[in-house]
């Protein structure tokens, strides 16, 4: 067995836990197939099912899948990974690593399902300036002098925790320039980007341009730190 079938092997047995585990497993599995970037028709294909009746397992509106269903289900995920040569699996095996004991970074959690984002914004009295992805399964609130000062690009991306589909939110800014030229360096891009502490009076000229090129959402929240922390805590 090379160490490419370890990894995805590896990854199809947390996927395949998450999704049994989930109080909403539908939610879990749709989280997933986002990452990997698949839409509902190619899948539903793959597994010689209608597009309809992925959708409603995705929206509850059938019973839990069985282990059966989920096993067939992964492993079609992970079968069109290792047709592009196997990157996501790659890719969470690097995000694995554990990164969340790291001077630079606040908080970081992972939801078992996702959220939608307006709804996160919401949360954290932010505002969106640039739309971007509708929903995210994680976070990471990031001291960005520290992240940008002690960080390698190849660390930066370890700020994405366990999954990229995360809104990261930069402390500690004056006008957003550093998080964005950093973002540009770090592929793939997370799917929202939110600098706390400023206004939009504040914001770099160039962050909005710079967000809508990397097709990720640009907000920003002026909820203060220990009641940011608190709010998002109560997500959990």
């Amino acid at each position: 067995m090379n160490d490419s079938t370890d990894l995805s092997n590896d990854l199809g047995i947390r996927i395949a836990g998450e999704i049994a585990l989930s109080d909403n497993p539908g939610e879990t599995l749709r989280k997933w197939r986002h990452e990997f970037g698949l839409k509902q028709v190619d899948l539903s294909h793959s597994l010689g099912m209608s597009p309809s009746v992925l959708s409603d397992y995705e929206g509850g509106r059938r019973s839990n899948p069985g282990a059966n269903f989920i096993q067939k289900i992964v492993n079609a995920m992970l079968d069109s990974d290792i047709l592009t040569g196997g990157i996501i699996a790659q890719r969470y095996a690097s995000l694995s690593q554990p990164f969340s004991s790291h001077p630079s970074i606040l908080s970081m959690h992972e939801y078992m399902s996702s959220i939608q984002l307006s709804d996160f914004y919401t949360t954290i009295s932010g505002h969106e300036i640039v739309p971007g992805p509708p929903d995210i399964t994680g976070y990471t609130v990031v001291d960005s002098i520290l992240a940008i000062t002690t960080l390698s690009a190849d660390n930066l991306f370890k700020l994405y925790g366990k999954s990229t589909n995360r809104a990261l939110i930069f402390t500690n800014v004056s006008r957003g320039e550093s998080p964005l030229v950093a973002m540009r360096v770090v592929s793939p891009t997370p799917s929202a980007v939110i600098l706390h502490g400023i206004s939009t009076d504040q914001l770099w000229e160039h962050a909005p341009a710079l967000a809508s090129i990397s097709g990720f959402s640009l907000g920003i929240t002026n909820l203060p730190l220990d009641a940011l922390l608190t709010s998002l805590q109560n997500t959990h």
